[in-house]
């Protein structure tokens, strides 16, 4: 059994819509992107570190975050 200080947590990003045959993989603190054309990868990469700041903000680790504040902190990231 995990106990809650044990809990880790991951964004994973996956781009499906690569058409110039370039590997793209980006890793940082909470995340791993992978795939995507240029631009797709590109706000991957923007959601998440914007994501990651707004976490930070709130003093929480991403393994903390009810699914209701993963979801309204994700949805601020990704707002531009």
């Amino acid at each position: 059994m995990i106990n809650d200080a044990d809990r880790q947590a991951m964004l994973l990003g996956v781009g499906l819509d690569n058409q110039d045959g370039h590997k793209r993989i980006t890793k940082g603190d909470n995340f791993y992107l992978a795939g995507g054309s240029e631009e797709t990868h590109e706000r991957m990469t923007e959601t998440v570190i914007k994501f990651n700041e707004k976490l930070a903000r709130k003093g929480k680790h991403l393994a903390e975050l009810s699914g209701e504040e993963f979801h309204d902190l994700m949805q601020e990231a990704r707002e531009k």
